[in-house]
């Protein structure tokens, strides 16, 4: 019979190796870290993942981007880039230096020390979370995995994700977390276009599935920004990813109802708006627009209603933030029509030019911009629109490639309404004003510009 005393001194033994040879693991990591001798696999290579490899490779990491765009692939390696915030010549400096590779060959993951994941995560129509790019570049890690890896994911998701979701899958083959590998969340925070604020400059948020998790990651993330915030957990780093963005969402929401009952007061929104921020404290002023557009502010908030819905909880607020925010292109085309009709003309049939289509001001980017939901209505009531925007040369509607126009004086006379959707600086406003028959104005981009003058409308 055996002694049951020597099976549990044999078990704490065994206990007390594993324990040290996850340690040693870790020391490892920390080390390589610290010399910058730890690869860096980026996966995505968008407006995020570029950004990241570039400053990891900048700060002496030797590291691979990997993506399945082939075009993407070609560019990075010929030394090009195509996303605004990251030049050209940073690429190429990093290619030469050895320091930066992009493939799209997945099995470069198993040579490296850190994985970091930075792709897409949508909606469906339905506006429940699809996290299938987390899932298919999980799978890719999970067949390229060796204990001593650090496993960071960026893509912004519902709280529980990595816990519930990346640490079984990663379990699965037999490994264990912190003896094995390290798994963390840190929520992109990237504003495209901002020349103020970029990759080093802001303060990565950092939760850890386990407290050794974070602390290593925070330790990477250290090497490439200036402030690092560890939280306790994955799921505080998801959750206040969403509140951010849903903070935005739901003020936004709240300025744009604001904006519509000011026009029913016959009050001007902006001059309100810009009288209340006069105050020192307690205020702080968002701005009305044609609706909101971009990867975030539409779809994060979702994320955090569909989870409290999981749990039974009935996010209201944010609820009926993504109802009047997604309204107000329609509202926007009821200040077109309603214009028209102020000189007897009629949408349909009216030729309607409608000035920038990105989401944002100075960007490329129209994912969900709403002024591709502005055209679709107007054409629907039987409109002719073409747009301008020095950002996007062209557009794909459905089966249609579309084609900028020039932002000069016969193309804004010929419009029967020039609607400002997006208020890019590239753009002559008192040439607009003077040259238009008519202007609705969403952004405020006209200011003391059309004032008194009633071929001027603003939002």
């Amino acid at each position: 019979m055996r002694d049951p005393a020597k099976i549990m001194q044999n078990q704490n033994e065994g206990t007390q190796t594993a324990a040290t040879a996850a340690a040693e693991i870790r020391a490892q990591l920390v080390r390589q870290i610290e010399a910058r001798t730890a690869r860096i696999a980026v996966i995505g290579l968008g407006y995020v993942g570029l950004p990241l490899a570039v400053e990891f490779a900048h700060a002496g990491f030797a590291v691979a981007g990997v993506d399945i765009d082939e075009q993407k692939i070609r560019t990075i390696n010929e030394g090009g880039s195509y996303v605004r915030d990251v030049k050209a010549e940073a690429v190429a400096e990093m290619l030469a230096g050895g320091r930066l590779q992009a493939t799209s060959d997945y099995s470069c993951l198993a040579d490296a020390d850190i994985i970091i994941v930075c792709v897409p995560t949508p909606l469906r129509k339905t506006k429940d979370p699809d996290i299938s790019y987390i899932l298919d570049a999980a799978g890719q890690i999970r067949e390229h995995l060796r204990p001593g890896r650090l496993i960071v994911l960026e893509s912004t998701t519902y709280p529980g994700t990595t816990d519930e979701v990346l640490l079984p899958l990663f379990e699965q083959g037999g490994l264990q977390l912190d003896r094995d590998f390290l798994l963390a969340f840190s929520p992109e925070r990237v504003d495209p276009g901002n020349p103020k604020f970029n990759t080093r400059n802001i303060p990565k948020l950092i939760g850890g599935v386990s407290a050794a998790s974070g602390e290593v990651a925070a330790l990477a993330y250290s090497q490439i920004v200036a402030e690092v915030h560890l939280v306790s957990s994955a799921r505080v780093a998801e959750t206040a990813k969403l509140l951010e963005n849903t903070f935005r969402s739901v003020n936004i929401a709240l300025v744009n109802e604001i904006a519509q009952l000011c026009h029913a007061l016959q009050v001007d929104v902006w001059e309100v708006i810009e009288a209340a921020a006069t105050k020192p404290f307690g205020f702080m002023p968002f701005f009305p627009g044609p609706g909101i557009g971009g990867h975030c502010i539409p779809l994060d908030p979702q994320y955090l209603f569909w989870k409290g819905r999981m749990h039974g909880f009935e996010a209201r607020f944010i609820g009926l933030a993504d109802v009047t925010n997604s309204a107000m292109p329609a509202y926007v085309v009821s200040l077109i029509s309603d214009a028209l009709n102020g000189q007897h003309k009629c949408v349909k049939g009216a030729s309607i030019l409608l000035l920038g289509i990105a989401y944002k001001r100075d960007v490329g980017d129209v994912r969900e911009s709403p002024a591709l939901e502005i055209i679709d209505l107007l054409e629907r009531k039987g409109a002719r629109v073409t747009y301008c925007d020095p950002h996007v040369p062209s557009l794909q509607l459905g089966k249609e490639l579309r084609t900028a126009q020039a932002c000069d004086e016969q193309t804004i006379r010929a419009a029967d309404c020039v609607v400002i959707v997006t208020n890019h600086s590239a753009f002559d406003y008192p040439l607009i004003v003077r040259s238009a028959q008519l202007v609705v104005d969403t952004r405020n981009a006209t200011r003391k510009l059309g004032a008194g003058q009633a071929h001027v409308v603003k939002l």
